[in-house]
């Protein structure tokens, strides 16, 4: 429809569903006059639900080293699966959470999705306060905090389809790299939930050896109160867009194309190392440098791993070209996982943390500008959104795999180095596809 005849057809003073029946965000003068401001409203509301979803699926790495401390009697193999089951749980949730806007809308699925964080949240705080809550009864608990990783999927798949392409790459890039600020918001705020006092609200803690109380169950019950309040704003200022049914047969075409698998593999190099560094930094420090307190640090990589990504996407607009940013983003990735490794080496915490701090940057613009090529290289909106999902839950991997290759190296060499070269010959394939497939002059996309 040409520009002029959306506004004809919109009439004066049309009301929100009105607009969403006619939404065009590629026309300039609609999306001026109506567009942006609905469209922002939906992003800054989905970005503060993930920022609770991240939150939520990683609250239990902050919880599980305490267990043992104050009366419960599990394993080193029961600890370790019960941290595992969130990302492996998660990542497989997010293959099915990325239809859920076609079939339920955004609005509705945001809904649905973000009031089931309620269930785990509130179960775990319960279980939490009891030393006698079996094995079984965690592994339940902590599998449904994984559905918290899968929200990522829907989100993702949702808030493309307010913006026009030109605006894409930030508004992905804000969604998705506020959204991860979740994590390093849980790991800040955790060792402070765990030593304050609120038994009048949320019941007393449990004795450490030493005498002294800890409060596990504040970390699950004190989120569930921005949770309810952020089912209110979804509600208010979220909106289910008219969006096209597809059959099984357009839906399944993704997975024959082969650039929906080379940006799975792209992606899982950003996100995946991004999560899974997340969840891993901590028993790598503990392991490499266990005379350094690290506690109150461990926020710091997530941060800014998060809050670089809107920038990644934001000048992979800018520079009109997100596999460029890409590309130099994974070399520099490449350089500073080799200081890691020598930092681990000649035993260096400030060349170690520096270069990992750096590592978690460059994940940031990774993560940013490569969702930005998604909509160029599938010109369909809905095989665009769908793919966004679905790179998402392969990426989501990462937060399983990358402590499992970390303790297998351990296991198996008594060190780390393994695991890391590993990683880095991944980052080198990596670096190969993004150039040969989208980056190099011949490569025919521009993306």
């Amino acid at each position: 429809m040409a520009e002029n005849d959306v506004l004809l057809a919109l009439g004066n003073s049309p009301s929100r569903k009105k607009i969403l029946a006619h939404w065009e965000p590629e026309n300039k003068q609609f999306w001026n006059k109506y567009g942006k401001k609905i469209a922002n409203q939906n992003l800054y509301t989905s970005t503060w639900s993930l920022v609770l979803s991240f939150v939520v699926w990683t609250l239990w790495a902050t919880i599980a080293a305490k267990l043992n401390t104050v009366g419960f009697h599990f394993s080193d193999d029961q600890i370790f699966t019960l941290a595992a089951l969130p990302g492996l749980i998660g990542a497989t949730g997010r293959l099915f959470y990325t239809y859920l806007p076609g079939l339920l809308g955004g609005k509705t699925s945001t809904l649905v999705t973000t009031a089931l964080l309620l269930l785990p949240v509130i179960g775990l705080g319960n279980a939490l306060q009891d030393t006698t809550t079996s094995y079984d009864t965690f592994v339940l608990l902590v599998a449904f905090i994984g559905i918290a990783g899968a929200n990522f999927s829907a989100s993702m798949a949702n808030i493309g389809f307010f913006f026009p392409k030109a605006n894409k790459g930030l508004a992905l890039g804000i969604n998705a790299g506020v959204g991860n600020l979740g994590v390093s918001l849980i790991y800040l705020t955790a060792p402070l939930l765990l030593g304050w006092n609120l038994s009048g609200l949320f019941g007393p803690g449990l004795l450490t050896a030493d005498g002294s109380p800890l409060y596990l169950q504040n970390v699950c019950y004190f989120w569930a109160i921005p949770t309810v309040l952020t089912l209110v704003l979804i509600w208010l200022f979220m909106d289910n867009l008219p969006l096209p049914k597809q059959s099984p047969k357009s839906i399944l075409s993704i997975f024959g194309n082969k650039h929906t698998w080379l940006m799975c593999w792209i992606y899982t190099c950003g996100f995946g190392s991004f999560i899974g560094f997340s969840a891993a930094l901590g028993l790598l420090v503990a392991k490499e440098f266990p005379e350094v307190s690290f506690s109150m640090a461990a926020f710091l990589g997530p941060f800014i791993g998060a809050s670089v990504r809107p920038l990644g996407g934001w000048l992979a607009d800018k520079l009109n070209c997100g596999s460029r940013v890409t590309l130099l983003s994974l070399f520099v990735m490449l350089a500073a996982s080799f200081a890691v490794l020598f930092g681990i080496q000649t035993h260096s915490f400030a060349v170690f943390f520096g270069s990992f701090l750096l590592l978690f940057l460059t994940t940031g613009f990774v993560n940013g500008a490569s969702f930005r090529m998604i909509p160029y290289i599938f010109n369909n909106p809905f095989h665009s959104s769908l793919v966004t999902g679905f790179t998402a839950a392969i990426a989501a991997y990462g937060a399983f795999l990358i402590p499992k290759i970390f303790g297998w190296s351990y296991a198996s060499f008594q060190s780390v180095t393994p695991a890391f070269y590993i990683l880095i010959a991944f980052t080198v394939s990596t670096i190969l596809i993004t150039w040969y497939f989208y980056d190099r002059q011949g490569s025919g996309i521009q993306c």
